[in-house]
């Protein structure tokens, strides 16, 4: 299978500071990449480094096998900041000075605002926009020229939730559309909902790569997380530490959590505390979160 950007040991240093330490992944074609990590733990420098705005001290990266150029750069869209829109004019008269920046892409502008559900708020004035359409005006002005890759740094950051809900479901959209996004973030939740796979970076370091549903995998993958309660919890945590394949039985907040092997089911669990007179109120089986995940992996701590 081709490689859309193959990245290989790049490290980067501010005087003293590490900020990338022989980073190496490869970003498949169509997939949404995430490069997930802390804030302070390189991702910018990295998207800095694959859009030519930063040097990399060593290593090197390579867009569809060939080492970054002009004309490459071009056939990418890029969102690295936020765009300085002129709070005055239309949505659609700054997508005109954009693409007039860029020398293309004029003839998109209806359609661009058209994927970004910008169509009818095109002749409103920028500074009329709320958070979510402001930044989906910027991600309209990375799609003049319809470009087959997309890079974006922290896209949701800042917006309030029914921002980040616009921007997650144009992101899916994009990708159904064929495009390859790039995206750096630091919100594990929508890692987790918009990204097929996923780079984690902490100190400058890559602790894992791969497929979201790989990551989420561990040695201990087999086991399962169930939460219960009933009317005497007391009782149904003494009575279900009985069941075999229950590894352990934590009470936490009127809830308990159980800790299983791959044996036991939620059928297991209501069956057995149904024959010890045991009505349960609240019987729910989890998997692994990314953030679960990614706590285990960095061990929690900020690389700030």
């Amino acid at each position: 299978m081709s490689v859309v950007l193959s990245v290989k040991n790049l490290s980067k240093s501010y005087g003293p500071v590490r900020a990338l330490n022989g980073v190496s992944f490869d970003v498949p074609p169509g997939s949404v990449f995430g490069i997930l990590g802390p804030n302070g733990s390189g991702k910018t420098t990295l998207l800095g480094i694959i859009m030519d705005v930063l040097n990399a001290n060593s290593g090197e990266f390579l867009w569809h096998g060939q080492p970054g150029s002009d004309e490459q750069r071009r056939q990418i869209g890029t969102l690295l900041e936020t765009p300085n829109f002129y709070h005055y004019l239309s949505g659609e008269a700054n997508l005109k000075i954009a693409a007039a920046i860029k020398e293309k892409g004029k003839e998109d502008i209806p359609v661009v605002l058209e994927k970004v559900n910008l169509t009818q708020r095109k002749l409103s004035k920028f500074k009329t926009y709320s958070l979510g359409m402001k930044q989906r005006l910027a991600i309209a002005s990375t799609l003049l020229g319809n470009p087959d890759i997309l890079v974006f740094d922290e896209p949701m950051n800042g917006l309030d939730p029914a921002g980040i809900a616009e921007i997650r479901e144009l992101m899916k959209e994009l990708n159904r559309q064929g495009k390859t996004i790039i995206m750096a973030s630091h919100i594990l939740d929508e890692v987790e909902k918009v990204c097929t796979h996923v780079a984690i970076i902490q100190k400058g370091a890559l602790k894992m790569s791969g497929l979201v549903s790989e990551v989420l995998k561990t040695s201990d993958d087999r086991s399962v997380m169930i939460f219960i309660s009933s009317d005497d919890n007391n009782l149904l945590e003494s009575t279900i530490r009985n069941i075999p394949g229950v590894i352990s039985a934590i009470q936490i907040e009127g809830v308990i959590q159980l800790n299983c092997d791959e044996t036991v089911s939620p059928a297991t669990i209501n069956q057995f505390c149904f024959s010890k007179g045991i009505v349960l109120h609240q019987l729910l089986m989890k998997r692994k979160s990314l953030e679960t995940r990614f706590l285990e992996i960095t061990g929690g701590l900020s690389d700030r």
